[in-house]
């Protein structure tokens, strides 16, 4: 049997970040994944000064390429708008295995298959025990499905569903571009250029406003690349997306339940204007480590639940 103080479920930012400041604590901490690291991660994959502010990164001795955006173009029903603003972009398979491999924490790959309480204590597939549990697995997070499920309910309509690919490209147009409710989608889709030549392109919406006859999500996404295609942004290329699901911030329950912990898309945190996760994932992390270091109340409140004009001046990230 692993025993350890605290054992985090998850190796993404949430994971990462709250491990990092429980082992500079002093705190004994492992975390768990399923994947192995290096792993490739659906994400538009742009930041802001405000998480690097958080994260404790100087964009200078990032070991990886970052690329700075100061505007970004917004199209609303057919008008380009110009924002002026700071942002990042990084790719999440990079960025995901710095901040693990920089908390200095030990990392098993496993999945997790059963957790369950016994005298205090959390075990888990009868190998690992711990006092204090944070689940940071995503949407499906083991920890969320084991204790939080019955209390801490998401709301479908809340849910987004998204497609999404990256791939290594001769970028020409180093800018970022949005579509707002193009062609009546209930999202945006993005083209996010990266640094060392990739691109990153993909559809969010909601997922009851995308249901039904022609409005299916594979429908946007052809309508999505025909734009790219004109406006020259990607030309002559085969994709093949991927989907996943996460969702908007909602009414939250409980994020703690005695010394389990849940934090990042395993509660649903991201931003609901704009779908933001990192900013709010390394929040929460943050937030759930200092409550188990000075045994605090551990809460979501302070966490924003937009992100547009933080993200137009430059405060929060995605």
């Amino acid at each position: 049997m692993i025993e350890r103080k605290c054992i985090v479920i998850g190796g993404g930012p949430a994971g990462s970040t709250c491990a990092r400041k429980l082992k500079q604590a002093g705190l004994d901490v492992i975390i768990i994944d399923k994947e192995e690291f290096p792993r490739p991660k659906l994400c538009a994959g742009w930041i802001t000064p405000k998480v690097l502010r958080d994260l404790e990164i100087n964009p200078e001795s990032y070991p990886h390429r970052l690329l700075i955006f100061n505007r970004l173009y917004f199209h609303l029903y057919g008008v380009k708008i110009p924002i002026k603003t700071k942002q990042y972009s990084i790719r999440r398979i990079e960025f995901d295995t710095w901040l693990l491999e920089r908390s200095g924490v030990s990392v098993d790959q496993h999945r997790v298959q059963n957790i369950r309480k016994e005298n205090g204590t959390y075990i888990i597939d009868d190998i690992y025990h711990c006092k204090y549990l944070i689940g940071a697995g995503g949407t499906n997070c083991p920890v969320y499905h084991t204790f939080f499920k019955g209390v801490n309910f998401r709301v479908p309509k809340q849910q987004i569903i998204c497609m999404e690919t990256e791939f290594p490209y001769d970028v020409q147009n180093t800018n970022c571009y949005l579509w707002f409710f193009d062609r009546g989608l209930k999202g945006y889709s993005w083209y996010v250029p990266k640094a060392g030549g990739y691109v990153n392109i993909g559809i969010g919406g909601n997922f009851h406003g995308i249901q039904g006859p022609g409005k299916a999500l594979y429908s946007h996404w052809e309508h999505f690349i025909d734009t790219l295609n004109r406006l020259s942004l990607v030309n002559g290329n085969t994709f093949h997306p991927q989907g996943y699901s996460y969702y908007l911030r909602h009414k939250i329950q409980k994020v703690q339940l005695n010394n389990a912990f849940i934090i990042g898309d395993a509660v649903g945190l991201a931003t609901r204007d704009m779908g933001e996760g990192i900013g709010p994932a390394v929040e929460s992390g943050l937030l759930a480590a200092n409550a188990i270091i000075h045994g605090s109340e551990y809460s979501q409140k302070s966490i924003t639940r937009s992100s547009l004009f933080n993200i137009i001046f430059g405060h929060s990230g995605k």
